[in-house]
Order: C-alpha cells, then sequence, then structure tokens
C-alpha cells in the first residue's frame, strides 16, 4: 500500500514542487500569523498561494484555505485531495468566485467556462501530468463536487487577529457575471 501523500513527503520532490508552482501554490509558509482558527492553537501554515491566502492542515486532515480578503473554509478533505484540487482544477479559487453562492451547477459552469479561457492551456496540462506521474496520483473523479462539499461542510471558524470572523469562500457572482468566462 503506498504511502499517504503529506506536506512532508511532498517536499521530498523538488520537481513537483516546481510544478505546483507553476500552478500557484508554494510551500514556503508565513512568518508572522494573520489569523486563528477557533479550537486550532497551533495552525499549521503549510503554504500560500500569489493572492495572499494561506493553507493550513487542519488536526483532523482537511486542508483549508484563508484568504488575505476575509473569506476562509475547508476545501479539501485530505491533503491527497488537496494536491488532486490544484491539478486538477489550478483555478479552484474562481471556480468558487463565481459559485452564486454555493450552487453546484454554477461551479460546473464556471469550471468549463475557465477551463477554455486557459492562456497557457499546454503547460497547464504538462504541470496537471507531471504532478500525477511524480506523486504517482490517480486523476480526481469530480473536483468540482469535492471542492464544493468541502466548502458546503467547512465547520472551520478563522478569524482575523482583531476577532472579526471571515465569510465562507462561495462567492456571489455568477459564470455570467464575468465577460470573460460566459460559456
Amino acid at each position: 500500500m503506498p504511502m499517504p501523500l503529506t506536506p512532508e513527503v511532498l517536499t521530498t520532490n523538488s520537481e513537483v514542487i516546481a510544478w505546483l508552482g507553476s500552478l500557484d501554490v508554494s510551500f514556503a509558509p508565513d512568518d508572522e500569523p494573520w489569523f486563528t482558527i477557533d479550537g486550532v492553537e497551533s495552525p499549521r501554515q503549510i503554504g500560500g498561494n500569489g493572492a495572499g491566502g494561506a493553507f493550513v492542515l487542519l488536526p483532523s486532515q482537511n486542508v483549508l484555505y484563508v484568504s488575505s480578503e476575509g473569506r476562509a473554509g475547508i476545501i479539501a478533505d485530505t491533503f491527497e485531495a488537496f494536491v488532486q484540487l490544484v491539478a486538477a482544477r489550478p483555478y479552484w479559487l474562481d471556480i468558487l468566485k463565481f459559485s452564486a453562492g454555493g450552487d453546484l451547477e454554477e461551479m460546473r459552469r464556471a469550471a468549463n467556462a475557465l477551463e477554455v479561457t486557459l492562456d497557457d492551456e499546454d503547460e497547464i496540462n504538462e504541470a496537471r501530468e507531471e504532478i500525477r506521474r511524480g506523486l504517482d496520483l490517480p486523476e480526481a473523479d469530480d473536483p468540482v463536487r469535492a471542492l464544493y462539499e468541502a466548502v458546503a461542510a467547512s465547520d472551520a471558524i478563522v478569524r482575523a487577529t482583531d476577532g472579526c470572523p471571515f465569510t465562507t469562500l462561495f462567492n456571489r457572482f455568477s459564470v455570467d457575471s464575468n465577460p470573460t468566462t460566459k460559456p
């Protein structure tokens, strides 16, 4: 049976780390905490993205995303599911932005529209293949549904350092709100 994918296992594979970096995921956590999580004494930040957000591995092994704009939620049930999500849908954050408040079908429409508008499709497809090959990961069955279910079930309460709670990652926009993503 293969060893489960963990941040420790991943960091031993510099090639895969580089490919994930090309999909806007870094595994260099912030030095200074800028949020707290109710019930979690020392959040384990495992990385971030170019938008200033943080990825946190919770004690439950769920992966939590904390945005720099005051939104937060669980995005994957496991670290492996998180890597599968990033590889399958590197624009996962935009899928949530255009989720019409958490509508699965709208998220699917957004994913399809975003996939079609990729500027660097060949590079992204190469990154997807290299990440899966380098980690011996299967392709995610239904990454949009998995993302929807993780965010919908998210019960983590994240707060800014002033105590204000963060809001859900589901945003109110639909794919029709953005002229560049209209299907």
